[in-house]
C-alpha cells in the first residue's frame, strides 16, 4: 500500500475506531479510571491548560472539557492538527503555557520520541508535567504483547528512532518507551535536564482488564456490573503486583 493510501486507511479506520469505543462501556469505564489515576495529583484540573497528543481515537475529552485534543492526521473532532515533532514551532500554543501534556500508546508510535520529549518542554509551564501511559512488560503481559498483539515489541533495537515510518497507526515499537525508563541503556540522557523524574514518578495500571474489554478491535460482552468487578480487582492486583501482572506504566515528568 502506497504511504498516502496508507495514511488514508489510517484516518478512516481511526473515525471507525472512536465510535466503536464509544459504544464499549467497559472500555470507556476503563479509561475513565486511567483518567482519574493519571490526573489524581492534580487539583483544579478543570482550569489546567491540558494538551492531548494523540488524540485519534482517545476519548478524554468525554470526560475533560478544557482539552485540547489533537493529532497528526485531520480529523473533524481535533481542535489542532500538528505533526507532534514540531511542537516547539506551533505558533497556536504559546511557550510555557501549558499545564499538563498528555498521551496515552502514541510514544511508541513516534519517529523519534525523544525528539517530541525535548521540544514538548518548551511549550511546558516551569513545574508543568508531562504524564504518558505506555506498555508495561510484566511476566503477564510480556507473554501478551509479545505473542497476541499485532504490534511488534523489538527489543534488540539499538535506537528508540523508527527509521521507515509510513503511517501513524502502522509503525510502532511498543518497547521503546519500557526500554526507554526501566532498561539501562541511557536513551534518557537527554531528557534529564529538562526534567524531574524517577520510580517514585511510575503508577503501574491494570493487568488484563483492558483486554476483558476487547479493546478496540473487538466487544467481549460481559456485563457491565461483572466488568466494574472485575475491574476493580484487577486495578488492586496490578498495582500490589506490578512485575507479576501490570500492563501499563502512567510516568510523570515534571518540567524543570
Amino acid at each position: 500500500m502506497a504511504r498516502s493510501d496508507q495514511q488514508e486507511h489510517d484516518r478512516k479506520l481511526t473515525e471507525i475506531n472512536r465510535d466503536k469505543l464509544s459504544a464499549n462501556k467497559n472500555l470507556l469505564l476503563w479509561y475513565e479510571k486511567l483518567y482519574r489515576t493519571q490526573f489524581s495529583a492534580l487539583d483544579d484540573i478543570d482550569r489546567l491548560v491540558i494538551l492531548e497528543i494523540g488524540s485519534g481515537t482517545s476519548p478524554l475529552k468525554l470526560f475533560y472539557e478544557n482539552v485540547i485534543n489533537s493529532d497528526i492526521m485531520d480529523l473533524a473532532y481535533l481542535d489542532l492538527v500538528f505533526d507532534c515533532h514540531e511542537i516547539a514551532q506551533l505558533n497556536s500554543i504559546g511557550d510555557e503555557s501549558v499545564d499538563i501534556i498528555t498521551f496515552t500508546n502514541v510514544l511508541h508510535h513516534l519517529s523519534d520520541p525523544l525528539l517530541f520529549l525535548q521540544k514538548a518542554a518548551v511549550k511546558l509551564k516551569r513545574g508543568g508535567r508531562i504524564i504518558m501511559t505506555e506498555p508495561y512488560y510484566s511476566l503477564l503481559s510480556g507473554v501478551i504483547y509479545h505473542f497476541l498483539h499485532h504490534e511488534p515489541s523489538d527489543f534488540a533495537t539499538d535506537t528508540p528512532c523508527h527509521q521507515r515510518i509510513q503511517s501513524p497507526l502502522s509503525s510502532a515499537n511498543m518497547a521503546v518507551p519500557y526500554i526507554l525508563f526501566f532498561m539501562e541503556r541511557g536513551w534518557e540522557k537527554p531528557l534529564l535536564d529538562l526534567y524531574e523524574f524517577s520510580g517514585k514518578s511510575i503508577k503501574y495500571f491494570s493487568a488484563i482488564s483492558y483486554m476483558a474489554t476487547g479493546g478496540i478491535s473487538r466487544r467481549i460482552p460481559l456485563p457491565h456490573w461483572f466488568y466494574k468487578i472485575l475491574l476493580r480487582l484487577d486495578l488492586k492486583l496490578s498495582a500490589a503486583f506490578p512485575r507479576l501482572c501490570s500492563s501499563f506504566f502512567i510516568l510523570t515528568l515534571t518540567r524543570k
